[in-house]
């Protein structure tokens, strides 16, 4: 018995650690139709990465929300390697099904693109109910589950898909080292290969004094500066996408159009973006922890 309380109380104290602090450490939150939802990193950094896919092909915000929706309900917006079957990656596509192979399927770019080649088929699938939409392209043994997440997959998808401007916001431990903006560079590359290539979406290295409105003591001295060809919403869509991936690319400080997102923020204050003066409005700055 007394192990057991111990046990409980244990458990106890990590939740609270973890989830019951002011900070939330550890987790990233989207708000909106009077409502928010909170992910876990891993989660946040996956359904960036499906938002952006859908941004760099010029889909509409709610191919996101349906792809969102069928990720969550598949694999919780995990790149899993196993499942039902021969079932993998974030939508639990088979390799027997005819959507690749494995190795390409637990490619989360690949295995996302999969996904709006077949969604992008469906007849008014913009304007269509979400879970019956996911279910057409998925299949599924559960025709109803994607119903449950409709909302957070409207949330997520409207925040990094720049619909609702500074919206997501993430409360992180200190990096504790020295971080490459060139990682965080190199994914944007990946992730946005088309609006990349095309020139509307540039990036490159800069002085951080120079180019941000202020910098922290935890930021390194260079700064990635990210264009947007003056479209505001592909500008909140990177802005967002780049403080979803702070916590596996060292981000400490995210700046677009007098806002701005600080990894140091605590309590209330991390509840939102802030308003800062300076910095060109219309770059995002990305400033990632230096020494």
């Amino acid at each position: 018995m007394v192990l057991l309380l111990a046990g409980i109380a244990g458990g106890s104290y990590l939740a609270l650690q973890r989830y019951g602090s002011p900070a939330h450490a550890g987790t990233c939150t989207a708000s909106g139709l009077g409502t928010s939802h909170r992910y876990s990193t891993e989660q946040t950094a996956n359904a960036a990465l499906i938002s952006a896919v859908a941004v760099d092909r010029g889909l509409p915000p709610r191919a996101a929300s349906i792809a969102l929706a069928t990720a969550f309900q598949e694999s919780r917006l995990q790149n899993i390697d196993h499942g039902d079957r021969d079932s993998l990656g974030l939508f639990q596509q088979r390799p027997s099904q005819g959507w690749g192979s494995a190795e390409e399927i637990l490619d989360p770019v690949y295995s996302t693109n999969a996904f709006y080649d077949v969604l992008e088929e469906i007849d008014g699938y913009a304007t269509a109910d979400i879970n019956d939409v996911a279910q057409e392209v998925q299949r599924s043994g559960f025709p109803e589950a994607y119903r449950d997440h409709e909302t957070e997959g409207r949330l997520y998808a409207s925040a990094l898909t720049g619909q609702s401007d500074a919206n997501l916001v993430c409360s992180l431990d200190d990096v504790g080292s020295t971080v490459s903006p060139e990682q965080l560079r190199a994914e944007l590359t990946r992730q946005f290969p088309r609006l990349s290539e095309a020139g509307r979406l540039t990036s490159a290295l800069s002085g951080a004094a120079a180019s941000a409105p202020q910098v922290p003591a935890s930021a390194g001295a260079t700064a990635l500066v990210i264009g947007a060809d003056g479209d505001p919403s592909v500008g909140w869509a990177v802005a967002n996408w780049a403080v979803a991936r702070a916590a596996d690319d060292g981000v400490v400080q995210v700046s677009y159009q007098g806002r701005t997102w600080d990894r140091s923020q605590r309590g209330e204050e991390a509840a939102a973006w802030s308003a800062i003066d300076g910095g060109d409005p219309d770059q995002v700055v990305v400033l990632v922890s230096g020494s």
